[in-house]
């Protein structure tokens, strides 16, 4: 074998891959808001669940997005994982649709549709309005035009009789499906599945191995059973940095899997004998015979949706159990402190489509926003502590509070960024152009705390006092700030179309119109000597800096709302 026919069969692989890739997450664009509502909403008991994940991952081409969809939804708390696992179940029935797509391959000549797909394509591409249609045309193209590539260039080694007798005959010493040869085949599947993170890719060169009868159909049933096993490890490396609920759903996934995987080792024998009835197909077909490449690759796509329908409604019925076993085996976390700063909604990791990390982001900014308030409440509670040890504690934990919103906004920011890369709706890049402003506004509230932490700090140290009319403004004043964080985080949790942005104005200028009544008071104040100059200047610093604080609250609005407020 040439290292010419080498670099083809791996060329054709990756266009392959890639058109998967590209067709794939087409259809997710096309239909990504869509998918979340179908997701967070038709999983209302387990037989839905599966009906759910059977067409989000036919309707997407790809059971890995579907399933890190699943586990990041759990992550953001949108799905208990009962509703994840009966979800999973049901991509697991949805992704054979792919086999049954690649079939066609050896049925008739798909280069009669692949360049006319081509054309079409690149015409839509251009035209921008259409531009995700051209692309799924484009990857479905390339997903044909590297399996008939693929395909051919296997044909054309069966010409080459020392080549093929060299490579099959490696093959035909592991015919014997002992156990440690059946246990090969299947840790080869696992590992190749593993290796290209595409279970797609690898269903493909076992149809073509065994088309051209390189590879016995026993060896590839095998195969197909490692990619169910190698597939699930996706989810798990994606869910490592996840909340416990997320990566308990994605052991759920390999659990289901390597139990399916189990018993079909076991009643492997009459289970395939069943599939060739079926199919009418004879193991000992020679491959030179007409139409032996069809009807193996129908068997493979049989016993791939055969195994996982099967495997679905034997494990549907132990959902609870599988629930109560993963709770058992993924214990949560221990952490000693619990105000460590870390992300709770966006994993390292696997990225994921556009619209699923923008999902993501924004449940990491209600997060974000949440910590905000708390450490406002931190800071109302420091502005009647004269305790010094007390005090420090205080100060110190709002300290932490405004490293924690620096380090947030830097690393959802940064997750942005790399979303950005990828080819992004004109609807998803307004959402992320908000997003990055929401966050930018949100760190300026912890500044804004901080700095009123620090002049609260100050007055300790000087050992001055406010008097109790300026102790009642000013927590008149933080009550109304208040007011507007409670009023922003309802705004960033509802949707859009739910919220009154004029409540928030509303309170902003009762804000404004207070500062400017407190600023005129201080100066009759001091002019009458009813506190020092100092003092006073601590005071209105305070409330100057809530009235920013408040500002802040409301470019936040406006930002998730896509409006401004009205100059006055």
């Amino acid at each position: 074998m040439s290292i010419w026919v080498i670099f083809k069969l791996l060329g054709s692989l990756a266009l392959l891959m890639f058109g998967m890739k590209s067709m794939s997450e087409a259809l997710q664009k096309m239909a990504g808001p869509q998918l979340r509502y179908i997701l967070s909403t038709m999983t209302t008991n387990r037989f839905t669940g599966v009906l759910t994940g059977l067409f989000v991952t036919a309707a997407v081409q790809s059971s890995t997005a579907t399933t890190l969809m699943t586990v990041s939804f759990v992550n953001a708390g949108l799905l208990t994982l009962m509703q994840a696992i009966a979800v999973i179940m049901g991509a697991h029935i949805g992704t054979t649709v792919t086999a049954w797509i690649m079939s066609l391959v050896f049925s008739f000549n798909v280069a009669a549709v692949i360049y006319p797909a081509l054309l079409v394509g690149i015409i839509l591409i251009y035209r921008k309005k259409r531009r995700i249609v051209g692309d799924f045309l484009f990857g479905a193209a390339f997903l044909f035009l590297g399996l008939m590539t693929l395909k051919n260039t296997s044909l054309s080694l069966m010409e080459d009789a020392q080549t093929y007798d060299a490579i099959k005959g490696f093959f035909i010493s592991f015919n014997d499906l002992t156990f440690w040869n059946s246990f090969l085949f299947l840790m080869i599947g696992t590992v190749l599945t593993l290796c290209v993170q595409s279970s797609a890719a690898i269903m493909a060169i076992t149809m073509v191995l065994c088309a051209t009868g390189i590879l016995h159909i026993d060896q590839g049933i095998l195969l197909v059973m490692g990619q169910n096993i190698g597939t699930t490890i996706t989810a798990n490396i994606a869910a490592f940095n996840a909340n416990t609920s997320a990566r308990r759903a994605a052991f759920a996934h390999f659990t289901i899997n390597m139990v399916g995987v189990i018993l079909g080792l076991l009643l492997l024998r009459p289970f395939f004998g069943i599939i060739c009835q079926i199919t009418g197909f004879d193991p000992a077909m020679n491959p030179q015979t007409e139409g032996f490449a069809f009807l193996s690759a129908i068997v493979l796509a049989t016993f791939h949706s055969a195994f996982n329908i099967l495997n679905t409604l034997l494990m549907l019925g132990f959902v609870p159990l599988i629930e109560r076993f993963v709770c058992w085996v993924i214990q949560p976390k221990q952490t000693d402190d619990e105000e460590e700063f870390r992300l709770q909604f966006i994993t390292t990791g696997i990225m994921k489509t556009p619209e699923l990390s923008v999902l993501e982001a924004q449940k990491e900014i209600r997060s974000f926003a949440e910590r905000m308030q708390q450490m406002f409440g931190m800071v109302r509670d420091l502005v009647t502590e004269n305790d010094e040890n007390a005090f420090a504690k205080g100060f110190a934990r709002i300290e932490k509070y405004e490293a924690f919103s620096d380090s947030m906004e830097i690393e959802i920011a940064r997750y942005l960024n790399d979303v950005s890369d990828a080819h992004l709706s004109d609807e998803t890049k307004a959402k992320m152009r908000a997003m990055l402003r929401e966050i930018s506004e949100l760190e300026s509230i912890g500044d804004a705390c901080y700095n009123i932490a620090r002049t609260l700090n100050r007055r300790i140290k000087g050992k001055e006092d406010f008097t109790e009319s300026q102790y009642e403004h000013m927590h008149q004043m933080m009550g109304l700030v208040n007011q507007a964080l409670t009023q922003m985080n309802a705004t960033l949790v509802g949707y859009r179309e739910q919220n009154d942005v004029n409540r928030s104005f509303n309170i902003e200028n009762e804000i404004n119109n207070y500062r400017n009544q407190l600023k005129s008071q201080n100066i009759n104040d001091v002019n009458k000597h009813a506190y020092t100059y100092a003092i006073g200047t601590m005071y209105m610093d305070i409330i100057g800096e809530c009235e920013k604080l408040a500002d802040y609250v409301v470019n936040v609005v406006e930002a998730r709302m896509g409006t401004r407020q009205k100059e006055v």
